[in-house]
């Protein structure tokens, strides 16, 4: 679809958002909704070309498109298709480099390019890093790798998980409290959108755009039981009193609106959104820091993938299932990014898992903003009704001190696209790789899983129920159990799902 002009969204935004500050003003309660009239100009993310050939755009220079495909693929009854961005330590041998970090080779895409070039982290607020000001104090130098001794191959790896949004108090006094370097998205002010038919039913994964007069606007899709957070401060610098919010799916579309200090939900009723799919679909990836440190993290995957698969696919939705796996280290390792693209062929996903081997790194950030962004943008992720997930598994932030992608616009993008991340924190995460994980998490709407240990300060001392994480009133369960949990909750709130779960 061709990208309609802020021109053109300008008069009927104008007399929209006139008529519902009349309203506001006459005392009425709910914004006005209306249902598929088909008159809102909304407009909708379209790339000017292809993500694999477009450099990393400019940040939110307003009108703001992301540069994203929609989820769009049908299937993923395929081989699996394999993609690695090589890093400098496969050609180090052959060219030293002294003094600098050498341009990694054979790069597919200018924004890869631009790997290699270091800046000064959060030094300019116009290219969207937060300023000195703004910005939370610089983390001490990183400390190097904790050297965890290999647990018995057998022993179980416990995990607990605590819900942002469900207690974002608690989460927004988290953030206040933690000084760390980080790339800044003001969450702090958020409301809630639900999207039903005309029977009432949820409607998940239909297309929202939120447009303000003066050009700012964001994207999401709905989640499995219809909703979706909405962030006016992360999206828009100089906050409008009114949003436009407009819903789309399977060709209908209706609009309501967002005023800035509403109490109550943001109600969007669809009216014939089109016939729910006979089964449920669920695009799975595993997103891993595969550097030395995690190599028990990937050993305990490998051992229980086939069993979480099948707890998945026993599930009452009964899950049509396509599993993909993205690993990455650091532009000085091996390779940077290996993506494994989307597959429904069990033995050979398992093949790529138990190829995968946990080693480089060195210094303790990694390439986990070049990985998400390949995880998010460069992934075949299936179109409409499909619940999308990301785990990512890892024990260390991302570099803050590269040019090239970065993970607020990848976890924007990811909201855009419908992708939930489920932020796993493994053995050694700092405080800044636990508040950037949980950034990411809680924008996308997934959650913050941690490891635990019978004594928090020592992941040697085998499963437990301690952690070093700023976090409270969690449960504990084994990790692959805690993932089957995640992913039947997720599938749970779709409609239907507590008919066949009765049946």
């Amino acid at each position: 679809m061709i990208p309609i002009r802020a021109s053109r969204l300008r008069r009927p935004l104008v007399a929209l958002l006139c008529a519902s500050l009349f309203l506001g003003a006459c005392g009425a309660t709910e914004a006005p909704i209306r249902r598929d009239d088909g008159a809102t100009a909304a407009r909708w993310p379209a790339p000017a070309v292809p993500a694999t050939e477009a450099a990393t755009p400019a940040r939110r220079i307003e009108p703001a498109m992301p540069n994203f495909e929609a989820p769009s693929a049908k299937h993923c009854a395929r081989p699996i298709q394999t993609s690695e961005t090589p890093g400098t330590g496969r050609i180090a041998q052959h060219r030293p480099v002294v003094g600098a970090v050498a341009k990694p080779a054979l790069r597919s895409a200018p924004a890869m390019e631009a790997l290699a070039s270091r800046a000064a982290p959060m030094a300019d607020a116009s290219a969207g890093l937060a300023s000195p000001s703004t910005m939370e104090a610089p983390p001490p130098p990183a400390p190097a790798p904790i050297a965890v001794a290999p647990r018995p191959a057998n022993e179980p790896v416990t995990a607990g998980m605590v819900d942002d949004n469900a207690d974002f108090g608690e989460y927004l006094a988290f953030r206040q409290r933690t000084r760390v370097a980080h790339r800044e998205r003001d969450v702090g002010e958020r409301y809630l959108l639900q999207v039903r038919d005309a029977q009432g039913n949820v409607v998940p994964d239909a297309e929202v755009a939120v447009q303000a007069a003066n050009g700012a606007a964001m994207w999401a899709r709905t989640d499995a039981g219809g909703r979706a957070w909405l962030h006016p401060r992360a999206f828009d610098a100089e906050p409008s009193a009114v949003y436009e919010v407009t819903v789309r799916k399977n060709g209908r579309q209706a609009s309501s609106f967002l005023r800035r200090g509403q109490k109550n939900a943001v109600d969007v009723v669809l009216e014939r959104p089109g016939a729910r799919p006979a089964r449920a679909q669920l695009d799975l990836v595993f997103l891993i820091d595969a550097t030395g440190s995690m190599g028990d993290e990937i050993a305990r995957l490998r051992s229980t993938l086939r069993d979480i698969a099948g707890q998945v696919a026993r599930l009452p939705s009964r899950p049509d299932t396509c599993f993909g796996l993205v690993a990455y280290r650091d532009i000085h390792d091996e390779f940077v990014v290996r993506r494994h693209d989307f597959t429904n062929d069990l033995d050979a996903f398992q093949g790529v898992l138990d190829a995968l081997q946990a080693a480089g790194g060195g210094d303790y950030p990694e390439a986990m903003n070049e990985a998400l962004h390949e995880t998010v943008q460069r992934l075949s992720w299936r179109g409409d009704d499909t619940t999308r997930l990301v785990m990512l598994l890892a024990d260390a932030p991302p570099h803050l001190d590269y040019l090239g992608p970065q993970y607020d616009d990848s976890m924007v993008a990811a909201l855009g696209k419908g992708i939930k991340v489920l932020s796993v924190g493994a053995s050694g995460l700092d405080k800044q790789g636990e508040y950037i994980q949980r950034q990411i998490a809680q924008y996308t709407g997934g959650r913050f899983v941690f490891l635990t240990y019978r004594n928090a300060a020592d992941p040697a001392s085998g499963p437990g129920t301690q952690t070093v994480h700023d976090v409270g009133n969690y449960s504990v369960q084994t990790l692959d159990k805690l993932v089957v949990r995640l992913v039947s909750e997720e599938l749970g709130k779709l409609p239907g799902a507590q008919a066949s779960r009765g049946g």
